[in-house]
């Protein structure tokens, strides 16, 4: 007889708030009748007056509030269906933005993942994002770091390792999404980014986050792996860093895009179970394991 399917969730979704291409209860219908337990809305946390710009990608401040009750009156809608949980994905760039930010820790969220997406030259040029559309991130990478790879992969690595020590968040996003402008290239020797992504898993299981295993770039077809690679699960099951399979949705039809995939790559790199949300008891982030199988 076959086990039942394991328990999934979708915890890291954007919506029209921000970057996604579909509203609340699009998204939480669509959670609903693919049978997950459990969705989650975490837009990109407002980050215009920390840039003194506008970005194109984030939640504006003015629309902040407005997201929030949203959310929450979805939770009214779905109660006895399907949880619904209200979040925010909160960059960390050093210096001017992070999880641990008073604005941040004073909303009423119920969970916030930890994501770097922005690097800072050291040579003073204009800061810019990892993932952005490759004519953009080529210029940065030239007119900040003179295409030196190996100073690029430190420089976001760092940030990330900082991040997690700082803590504030609830889930490590996306760990390596550096690699989706990268991958093919060889910017940087293998066994660098190794021992970064061990520093990186021991700092994750020191602080007691929760990495996800985020199937966003494979679902937009931007890569062909998970984020984060095999190597990086391997670290995480060594240092026992619980894992999360989530789908970086920004539309209806990818809330639970290449889960199978995740939960095969997962168990090949020995992990057995992953785990689920459900909610906060005062301060302390709740969780519930749940065995991984085919």
């Amino acid at each position: 007889m076959n086990e039942p399917h394991p328990l999934l969730s979708g915890m890291h979704n954007h919506t029209l708030f921000c970057d996604g291409q579909d509203d609340v209860e699009t998204m939480c219908r669509a959670a609903y009748e693919k049978k997950l337990c459990a969705i989650g809305f975490s837009a990109h946390a407002p980050v215009e007056k920390q840039l003194g710009q506008k970005t194109d990608w984030h939640l504006s401040e003015e629309r902040l509030g407005e997201y929030m009750s949203e959310v929450s009156a979805a939770k009214n809608r779905w109660r006895g269906k399907i949880a619904v949980y209200l979040g925010l994905e909160v960059d960390y760039i050093k210096g001017l933005r992070s999880p641990m930010d008073n604005d941040i820790k004073t909303l009423n969220l119920d969970y916030i993942i930890g994501s770097v997406h922005y690097v800072i030259p050291a040579n003073g040029a204009d800061l810019f994002t990892v993932d952005a559309p490759l004519e953009e991130f080529t210029k940065g990478f030239t007119e900040g770091f003179g295409m030196n790879g190996e100073a690029l992969m430190h420089s976001y690595y760092d940030a990330v390792s900082e991040m997690t020590a700082m803590g504030g968040f609830d889930i490590l996003g996306h760990a390596d999404i550096i690699k989706k402008n990268c991958q093919d290239m060889n910017y940087w020797t293998e066994e660098s980014e190794l021992c970064r992504q061990r520093e990186i898993a021991r700092a994750a299981a020191t602080a007691g986050v929760v990495a996800e295993v985020n199937t966003g770039g494979l679902n937009r077809k931007k890569i062909r792996d998970l984020y984060p690679s095999y190597s990086f699960l391997r670290y995480f099951r060594e240092l026992d860093v619980p894992v999360l399979i989530t789908a970086d949705a920004h539309n209806a039809g990818d809330i639970n895009g290449s889960y199978d995939y995740a939960i095969k790559t997962l168990i090949c790199a020995g992990i057995s179970e992953h785990v689920i949300f459900f909610g906060k008891s005062n301060t302390k982030t709740l969780w519930k394991k749940e065995k991984l199988h085919y």
